[in-house]
């Protein structure tokens, strides 16, 4: 199953949000208070790691597997990291 193109857009859908949630804490001054923004840039490291896997997937033609694997697991990792991510900003604001 090619789940790549799925991959590759949800995960640059995601990376969006992540920038979107670190320049609100930036800009409320809530990133001192918590850790949510250092967890948020993990899961933006982790989901720019999945769309580039993605694309790559894509681009070769699914020839290399691993890289699909790769894509997914940053993806599922980036998801998990994004939703800590806003549970440690709802209860620390």
């Amino acid at each position: 199953m090619n789940r790549a193109p799925s991959i590759l857009s949800a995960s640059t859908s995601l990376l969006g949000i992540c920038f979107v949630i670190i320049t609100g804490l930036k800009l409320a001054n809530a990133n001192v208070r918590s850790y949510a923004d250092e967890v948020t840039w993990l899961a933006a490291v982790l989901l720019f790691t999945a769309v580039v896997h993605a694309y790559l997937t894509i681009r070769n033609g699914g020839v290399r597997g691993w890289q699909e694997r790769v894509a997914d697991s940053a993806f599922l990792g980036g998801l998990t990291a994004l939703a800590v991510a806003v549970v440690i900003a709802a209860i620390s604001l």
